[in-house]
């Protein structure tokens, strides 16, 4: 059986990404392992000597109850929409965020990342901030990142940006694997710039060998890329848009300061990070 970390804060945006999590547990029959974590305030030692040890325990403690109050909300929540025999599973740990998170993939032999962001501002922060190299490189599986906004649908159509490349094509076979088991449709796009390297050749010969799978392929000519990926979210109607570690940067730019506010209610659905081999 697969299985999905869900790092969770227990906030808005955490439970709905939650409702994602439980969703995509059901499409590919993995068991949900809840991941919160928090961290101890540093104490001088030398000015609480006799207490000293109590009030780590206290906060733990706090923390632990706290935890153990939110766990039956969440439980309810699948309860209510009949995923109440997903298998869910919890580990409550001190310590950074993404230390524990990339420990936790490690050790559990994690598949995928499911986490709940506020907004479309948060993506860039996460994915250009001080933590970009542990995140990406360290994380070495799947990360679907899900906006407050983003409320679960049934997913139709999965958005895939490509640059034709042979390790692109891997990232594609898997995608469309689970695009079966939702029999959801997948729309690969190329936007093709006036520098670009990719040969009509290379095109056709991606086409040939995906003839008989559910995917179309978009090639749009543009010097806006980010222009071209907003409006293929938008007009294509795509669920989810699949992007790889290296297309990063097409990811930074699409909700980026003012163009994303221009933009950011339409298009917040679930981005999936796919990590290139």
């Amino acid at each position: 059986m697969k299985k999905i970390l869900f790092p969770t804060d227990f906030s808005d945006a955490a439970t709905n990404a939650f409702v994602h999590a439980l969703e995509f547990a059901k499409v590919v029959k993995a068991e949900l392992i809840l991941l919160h974590t928090f961290e101890i305030p540093v104490y001088d030692s030398q000015f609480f000597p006799e207490n000293y040890a109590s009030i780590y325990s206290s906060i733990e403690l706090a923390k632990f109850e706290m935890f153990k109050d939110e766990i039956p909300k969440l439980r309810a929540i699948a309860t209510e929409r009949k995923l109440d025999d997903i298998v869910i599973k919890h580990r409550l740990m001190d310590g950074d965020l993404i230390y524990n998170l990339k420990n936790a993939v490690e050790e559990d032999q994690v598949d995928f990342v499911i986490m709940g962001t506020s907004g479309v501002y948060d993506w860039t922060k996460f994915f250009t901030g001080s933590n970009t190299s542990s995140v990406i490189s360290g994380v070495e599986v799947p990360v679907l990142c899900v906006p407050v906004d983003a409320k679960y649908k049934k997913v139709k159509t999965i958005g895939f940006t490509t640059r034709y490349r042979e390790k692109d094509k891997k990232e594609l076979k898997k995608i469309l694997k689970i695009a079966k088991k939702t029999d959801a449709k997948v729309k690969s796009l190329y936007v093709k710039t006036s520098n670009s390297d990719v040969s009509d050749t290379t095109i056709k010969e991606w086409e040939k060998e995906f003839a008989n799978e559910n995917v179309e392929f978009l090639v749009l000519p543009s010097d806006d890329v980010k222009e071209t990926i907003t409006d293929f979210i938008l007009y294509k109607d795509i669920d989810i848009l699949t992007t790889i570690t290296h297309k990063r940067s097409f990811f930074e730019s699409l909700f980026d300061s003012s163009f994303s506010k221009k933009i950011s209610k339409e298009v917040s659905i679930p981005v999936l990070i796919m990590h290139e081999d």
